[in-house]
């Protein structure tokens, strides 16, 4: 992992940790199960993908840097909302963007594990959804991912935009950017314009 996808890395694991703060803003919890919520949120998705390429011990067990990010940002968030009242919509931005970190992210630890480019973007959108699921069950809300409005296909073309670009030889760097750019771009219009599929 090069040092600008380590940096979006902690990165999505701090936007992530927040998302699982505002989650439970309102479900009077103490801060110790504030603080769990959001860390499970930050590596939930993370973790499931290291199990299933069995790559162990899992990324936050041999870099305790994730869990202190984690942390950190469910701490410094709950002091905030004390002073600021965060609209749902910001949970919801927040979100799109630790979406877009962990998909590429995901896609890339995958790639460097042999797989498949097409099993390589399942679990980038893998790492970039099951932390979010994992958030909304402990919240008792209904996971994003199964909500009408695109959320899981904005990951996908995330994913498969990285990977295409790797395979044209394009920079990591680049190609990592406008795979986040890609999938956050698109969750966000999701949500402004209320882009959704057919519903039954």
């Amino acid at each position: 992992m090069t040092a600008l996808l380590y940096i979006l890395d902690l990165s999505g694991v701090a936007v992530f940790a927040i998302t699982g703060t505002l989650a439970v803003r309102h479900k009077k919890l103490d801060l110790f199960g504030v603080v769990v919520v959001a860390v499970v949120t930050a590596i939930g998705g993370g973790t499931l993908r290291d199990v299933l390429l069995g790559r162990t011990p899992v990324f936050w067990v041999k870099d305790a840097a994730y869990l202190v990010v984690a942390g950190s940002a469910a701490v410094v968030t709950v002091v905030f909302v004390r002073f600021i009242n965060f609209p749902r919509r910001a949970l919801l931005i927040a979100d799109a963007l630790g979406l877009g970190l962990f998909t590429v992210l995901g896609a890339d630890i995958a790639l460097d594990a042999g797989v498949h480019p097409a099993i390589a973007a399942a679990m980038g959108v893998m790492s970039g959804t099951a932390g979010g699921v994992i958030r909304d069950l402990l919240a008792n809300e209904i996971p994003l991912i199964l909500r009408k409005e695109i959320y899981a296909i904005a990951s996908l073309c995330g994913a498969v935009v990285y990977i295409v670009l790797l395979q044209l030889s394009v920079g990591t760097q680049p190609a990592a950017l406008a795979g986040a750019a890609i999938t956050f771009v698109l969750r966000v219009a999701a949500i402004r314009w209320r882009w959704s599929f057919p519903v039954f």
